[in-house]
């Protein structure tokens, strides 16, 4: 397994991954999956951020990307940061490597505080983001509604 930048070309199997989540959980607050075309404008727009995938034998496993946190130019140093793993690779530490990967490459280009934005309670999400060093700084409550029911987020945030 090689963990690197994402291309266009991987953007097909990774609109696959993200769609998984939109359609069947929560995890996700879109209601429709968007198209391969549409996951490479948004890499497009995240740039200079990071977006990478963990490849294996031309099968992309997961990915995880940062885009600003906010569009106000003070919070320059901050970006909110996101991941997703095809669900037969959870598990495995490849999600653990991706966010390592994505913390070097954030660190080079000086960013110093990460936000993650996840379900709460949630499928795991919360747990895996405090094994990374992440802490709860927030919560929003009932801010999202999907299949039906509301949903209530927590703001994580990591320093590096």
């Amino acid at each position: 397994m090689i963990i690197r930048d994402a291309k266009a070309e991987d953007m097909g199997q990774v609109a696959a991954i993200y769609a998984y989540y939109v359609e069947n959980t929560a995890i996700s607050f879109e209601c429709e999956a968007p198209t391969a075309e549409e996951m490479e404008r948004r890499r497009i727009s995240f740039r200079p951020y990071p977006y990478i995938v963990a490849e294996e034998e031309g099968r992309i496993l997961g990915y995880a990307y940062a885009h600003p946190f906010s569009s106000r130019a003070a919070y320059g140093r901050s970006v909110e940061v996101t991941i997703y793993l095809d669900t037969q690779e959870e598990g495995k530490g490849i999600g653990r490597m991706l966010y390592q990967k994505l913390e070097e490459k954030l660190r080079e280009i000086g960013i110093h505080n990460l936000y993650a934005i996840v379900m709460y309670p949630g499928e795991g999400s919360v747990e895996f983001h405090e094994s990374m060093g992440y802490r709860i700084v927030g919560t929003l409550t009932d801010c999202g509604e999907k299949f039906g029911r509301l949903l209530s987020v927590v703001y994580m945030e990591k320093r590096i």
